[in-house]
């Protein structure tokens, strides 16, 4: 390695050389596309009202509030029924005073109506008849007409227009990270398309002549790529766009190739293996142009960065969980930052194991979050975290048990339990 630096410089020269992705561009994305997870760029407006028009709450019968004022129980109200209404198109005939016409819930409420009586307020009971038992004697309500047993005052179970959204009103504020709560608001008015933050557009490109994809059957000396997998996932999670995939050999010149055609497609080029003190360091081998260094820390010592071409190239180490604590160190938060997204910040929690930690190396140790302290604990405790699995970079199993990187500073050689550290979540 031609140099080496602590974390928090290499972090700087990553967001350095990151410092474009904070402007991103606005595109317009179908409302039913890829919009999940995504921040608005633009208020979402009601150009609307919502209601449309004048719809029934519930099922039951549309009346003059009038004609059942006297209703009670014991001295029920009886109109004649002369219509139907249900939520279908088109305008239901005036309603005439003393009568009454079946509703839908949904279905526009005719003029002249301005009550709704639930059909459970009525001898009908309910409009979905089942047949009775043959030994069983039964009176169905008339189909004519209605006895009411509770009077409704005007407008109960009516939605007036506009009591939900008036028109011109910010149904969804710029900033919105996307949900299915919000696409249904978006889409009950009529919105079709939506202005979305641009996501990065990343290639994840791993690289190792002994990596097989998960449809293929390993020989002697080969494993299954996890680099690839994670850090795509781990992209999307971000908010970034995968632009290309690649697995590429131990071939500077392929290699060479599959970066610059990444460069040419993507935002960022993200590398994997390739980077650190072997014989066949491919990533090394084909970009001279790119600063390698050694980092002071351990899971991800070894990194790369600069440009193919004028794209930014990011390059961690081979080892999976490298990889992925790599990414969450030093490229997560640019991407969700460029996306609109909030940050993960890093908190503080209480250590319940005692560890042991190599000097001059800031360790980022799996981690898991365990109850705070004592049942009586209050809800603004600090939290206790504690430690997963060994410091290995290849042990992928702890990694996965792990919901936090407890971060162990490069002084500190033993930490006891109690002691208070920073931790990332996952």
């Amino acid at each position: 390695m031609s140099e080496r630096v602590d974390v928090e410089q290499h972090r700087a020269d990553v967001a350095e050389l990151l410092a474009a992705f904070v402007e991103r561009p606005v595109e317009e994305v179908p409302l039913d596309g890829d919009v999940l997870g995504r921040v608005l760029a633009r208020d979402v407006v009601a150009h609307e009202p919502l209601p449309r028009f004048r719809n029934s709450q519930m099922d039951g019968f549309a009346v003059r509030a009038a004609d059942v004022a006297a209703a009670a129980p014991g001295a029920p109200v009886t109109l004649p029924v002369v219509g139907d209404v249900a939520a279908a198109p088109g305008d239901p005939a005036p309603l005439a005073p003393g009568t009454a016409v079946r509703i839908m819930t949904g279905a526009p409420v005719p003029a002249g109506a301005d009550a709704v009586v639930p059909v459970e307020d009525t001898d009908h009971g309910t409009f979905n008849r089942v047949a009775a038992p043959a030994d069983t004697a039964t009176t169905a309500a008339p189909a004519d007409r209605v006895t009411v047993a509770r009077g409704r005052a005007v407008g109960e179970f009516v939605r007036e227009p506009g009591s939900d959204v008036a028109a011109g009103t910010v149904v969804l504020p710029t900033g919105t990270v996307l949900a299915p709560h919000h696409v249904a608001a978006a889409a009950a008015c009529g919105v079709a398309r939506l202005a979305l933050v641009a996501p990065v557009s990343v290639a994840v490109v791993s690289t190792g002549s002994e990596l097989v994809g998960p449809d293929d059957e390993p020989g002697p000396g080969q494993i299954f790529d996890a680099n690839g997998p994670a850090l795509a996932a781990a992209v999307r999670a971000a908010g970034g766009r995968v632009g290309l995939r690649l697995s590429l050999p131990d071939d500077p010149e392929a290699v060479r190739a599959g970066l610059e055609r990444a460069a040419a497609l993507c935002d960022l080029v993200l590398t994997t293996g390739g980077v650190s003190q072997g014989a066949y360091e491919v990533v090394k081998d084909a970009l001279p142009e790119v600063t390698f260094r050694s980092v002071a820390m351990q899971p991800g010592g070894p990194q790369g960065l600069g440009r193919v071409g004028r794209t930014p190239l990011l390059a961690f180490p081979g080892n999976p969980v490298s990889a992925q604590v790599s990414f969450v160190v030093f490229l997560r938060e640019i991407l969700r930052a460029a996306a609109g997204l909030p940050p993960v910040n890093r908190v503080r929690a209480v250590l319940d194991d005692p560890l042991v930690s190599p000097a001059g190396r800031r360790q980022l140790l799996r981690g898991r979050w365990v109850r705070t302290a004592g049942p009586g604990a209050s809800a603004g405790s600090t939290p206790h975290v504690a430690v997963v699995g060994g410091p290995g970079s290849h042990l992928v199993a702890s990694m996965a048990a792990a919901d936090v990187l407890i971060d162990v500073p490069a002084a500190a050689t033993t930490l006891e339990p109690g002691a208070e550290v920073a931790v990332w979540p996952l």
